[in-house]
């Protein structure tokens, strides 16, 4: 083969190698972006730049942070979207009974927290339904809401999600409390990101073991509460915020 030819063939087999890696790494960007809608619809926000807030907290029910949080939301007036973990509501229903109390929305987000995007459907399914029984159990008619842990997910997982009647819930805005950084860095990283009509998400609880220490997201909520309602917005549970 001339050389001539061998070099273009080479360059070809090269950016053929380039095109399926870019893919690659796009498609897996669209598993774990929380605004991703290649693998399909998810709710992600509420209308953009709208007085409209809604708090949504990961990973509990959680002794005993969850309780602190559902005071300073109470203190406020504030109802929040708690999406809980099935095992540790089997573990502590009492937590979860006082959050559906309390008026808050309570969702799905899975029996033990594992990253879908590496489950297979039977055991997805497993996992939603699974955590579908334990919120039965605990409080009864709850939401049909559903987050994926750590945001990952494929076409299955939504269609799973769909089958069994579940809405697939996102979020726009992060605190990034999940390795306990102090209030005043999770408030500037949420108002770095709020423009409006935002889903902000936060932790009351840790995927690996109840106990989880969320002394600073209960504070940070605290100071982000009063800051917000300050400028006149509202705010909303996931089911309630305006989409048009």
């Amino acid at each position: 083969m001339p050389l001539q030819c061998l070099y273009n063939s080479l360059m070809l087999f090269g950016l053929l190698g380039l095109t399926a890696a870019a893919a690659a790494s796009a498609a897996g960007y669209q598993s774990m972006v929380p605004s991703g809608q290649w693998y399909g619809r998810t709710f992600t926000n509420g209308i953009p730049g709208s007085k409209q807030i809604a708090l949504t907290y990961d990973d509990g029910p959680n002794d005993p942070h969850t309780l602190r949080l559902l005071d300073v939301l109470a203190k406020h007036n504030v109802r929040a979207t708690f999406f809980m973990i099935g095992r540790y509501v089997q573990q502590r229903p009492d937590i979860a009974r006082t959050v559906a109390q309390a008026g808050h929305i309570i969702g799905n987000h899975t029996f033990t927290h594992p990253l879908l995007i590496m489950k297979s459907a039977a055991d997805t399914r497993g996992e939603l339904v699974d955590c579908q029984k334990a919120l039965q159990d605990a409080v009864g008619e709850h939401s049909s809401l559903f987050r994926p842990p750590f945001g990952g997910r494929r076409p299955a997982t939504l269609n799973i999600a769909r089958e069994l009647g579940l809405q697939t819930i996102m979020w726009n805005v992060t605190g990034y409390d999940w390795n306990a950084p102090p209030a005043a860095e999770i408030e500037k990283k949420v108002a770095q990101q709020t423009r409006g009509g935002d889903v902000i998400l936060l932790h009351d609880g840790g995927h690996r073991a109840i106990g989880a220490d969320r002394a600073q997201t209960v504070l940070a909520t605290e100071n982000l509460i009063r800051q917000y309602l300050e400028q006149g917005y509202e705010f909303v549970t996931v089911d309630r915020m305006q989409t048009t």
